[in-house]
């Protein structure tokens, strides 16, 4: 027996041109629509079918998503319906939004660095943190000069802003993330996602 996992072999599964000729003339059909392979592939096979007898008007080239409508009387275009792949993710069909895939992308690409601290609510003093995680970044040992000049980074940041801006923490967060990313892509060329989060106490 002689098959793929003992012998470099390969049966092709699409049907020859004489094949094809062969089987547009047993069926003779009124309308013809190619729908494998290629642009080219379709268009060679129109010709074929144009050969064998059928009107080049009977002959209907469609993208993906196009309607073709055959009554009695005639066949043509009809509109188009939605199409497409649709992302299957654990229970949920087609309902991960495109900023979740981007996000995705980009931390597969870059990682993720996360700012932790705890800032006195009335005075806005710091008072634990700022602590740094990244993962899929950096490895932290080795590149605990990176870390550090994080960390203080942060903190000369926040020092920058009075009380009355640190009580905002979306502004915060925002500050801390535009300084971080801007190091971070002029120092290493890299741009991982940032996350800040901050605690009141």
């Amino acid at each position: 027996m002689i098959h793929e996992k003992v012998s470099e072999i390969h049966v092709s599964g699409h049907a020859s041109r004489e094949e094809l000729k062969l089987m547009l003339n047993l069926v003779r059909p009124k309308y013809f629509m190619p729908i494998h392979g290629e642009y080219r592939n379709k268009v060679y096979h129109a010709r074929l079918a144009e050969k064998a007898g059928i009107p080049k008007s009977n002959i209907f080239f469609l993208d993906n998503g196009d309607v073709l409508e055959i009554s009695d009387e005639a066949a043509r275009l009809k509109g188009k319906v939605t199409s497409g792949r649709i992302y299957v993710d654990g229970k949920g069909v087609g309902d991960v939004e495109d900023m979740v895939l981007r996000d995705r992308r980009r931390l597969a690409h870059d990682g993720i660095v996360i700012v932790i601290l705890a800032i006195e609510k009335l005075t806005g003093a710091i008072v634990s943190g700022p602590d740094i995680i990244s993962r899929g970044f950096i490895f932290e040992d080795a590149s605990q000069e990176v870390m550090n000049d994080v960390r203080e980074l942060v903190y000369t940041t926040l020092k920058a802003l009075n009380s009355e801006l640190i009580a905002d923490q979306a502004l915060v967060q925002a500050k801390i993330r535009s300084v971080l990313k801007k190091y971070l892509r002029n120092t290493m060329d890299r741009m991982p996602m940032i996350m800040p989060i901050i605690y009141e106490v």
